[in-house]
């Protein structure tokens, strides 16, 4: 049995095709979730919206705690990391993570920018030290051969790499960095685009997305399951 981490970025309620001005991004997480219970039924699915319920941004008291060694930390810091640490708790339990972001104003959207400080902790996603020969950072997710998915959604089109917007993507190539950091490096992405323009080739976009990711869940479902089995 595997984890299956599914989290939802866009702050649309609803999913489009079912809700009034429903998101797509939600309904291509939604899509691969369904599809993945359809093939792995007994996996565990952990939901976070962090959309709808975006975590506390990092303050000044959150950094002073983070960086502060466990065993030194006043009881006020504890308080202070506690919804870091389910974040980051629920990051370690999943063997894969499925996040539906859509691209608001070329970047990710501000709850799924807070996730993100959330769960980049030092000590428990990456590792420090000033003393260390070469980088003194490293990732400390790499042995766990974690899988993400980033579902996106796009006002215009032409932002995949080499394509006529590829500069002004700074929501795939963002997250990229930021878990490849931590030590994820099997990442995948599908979107769709022409949400703007509201014509067949939005309706053409989600089909093919929708194909992209049932193609997807086979194929990362066989690998996964191959790593289980070797594990």
């Amino acid at each position: 049995m595997a984890t299956l981490l599914h989290l939802d970025a866009s702050a649309r309620p609803g999913r489009s095709g079912i809700d009034p001005y429903g998101s797509h991004s939600r309904r291509l997480s939604a899509h691969f979730v369904e599809q993945w219970q359809k093939t792995r039924p007994d996996d565990r699915i952990l939901y976070r919206d962090v959309g709808q319920h975006p975590p506390r941004p990092v303050s000044g008291e959150w950094i002073h705690a983070a960086f502060t060694k466990p065993e030194a930390r006043e009881p006020w810091m504890h308080d202070t990391l506690t919804e870091s640490d389910a974040l980051v708790d629920e990051l370690l339990e999943a063997d894969v993570i499925v996040a539906g972001v859509p691209m608001y104003n070329f970047g990710v959207p501000a709850g799924f920018k807070a996730y993100i400080d959330n769960i980049v902790r030092v000590g428990r996603t990456f590792g420090f030290d000033r003393s260390r020969q070469g980088l003194p950072y490293w990732p400390m997710l790499t042995d766990m051969h974690k899988r993400l998915v980033v579902l996106g959604s796009r006002g215009d089109y032409g932002y995949e790499p080499g394509e006529r917007m590829a500069h002004a993507n700074h929501v795939e190539p963002h997250i990229r960095t930021v878990f490849g950091y931590l030590g994820v490096e099997d990442v995948h992405g599908i979107a769709v685009e022409y949400d703007e323009f509201g014509d067949e080739r939005l309706v053409a976009s989600l089909a093919q997305a929708e194909r992209d990711i049932e193609a997807l869940v086979v194929t990362m479902g066989r690998s996964l399951e191959e790593s289980l089995a070797s594990a």
